[in-house]
């Protein structure tokens, strides 16, 4: 499953999530999501985490957070990318931009991960 990908960063972080997908099956979710070809991952836009995120939850992107569209609440979103416009309007609306290995590190047991694609 893994061989295919040549990026050694990724490669580790999908071990890791499957390591941790034996507690949580959010990240086991996550991991079978990133270790699909590229041109899967998703394209998310802010407006779409506007409409689906909750206050007390955490929003993983399996892919790219791209900045169309408006954002009022403050999440805390990790995604493998992020745009800068996306970055400065979740910031602007007090929000939290994370890479994947650092949420999994805030949040082992992946209560409240919502995955958004």
């Amino acid at each position: 499953m893994l061989k295919r990908k040549s990026n050694p960063n990724l490669v580790t972080l999908i071990e890791e999530l499957i390591k941790a997908g034996k507690n949580a099956a959010v990240w086991k979710d996550l991991a079978e999501r990133l270790a699909k070809p590229r041109k899967l991952y998703a394209s998310v836009n802010v407006s779409k985490i506007e409409r689906y995120a909750k206050a007390d939850e955490f929003v993983v992107v399996p892919g790219k957070v791209l900045g169309s569209g408006n954002i009022s609440k403050s999440v805390k979103v990790a995604a493998l990318s992020f745009s800068e416009t996306a970055k400065e309007k979740i910031k602007a609306a007090g929000g939290e931009c994370l890479n994947i290995s650092e949420l999994l590190k805030m949040n082992p047991s992946g209560s409240n991960v919502r995955i958004i694609t």
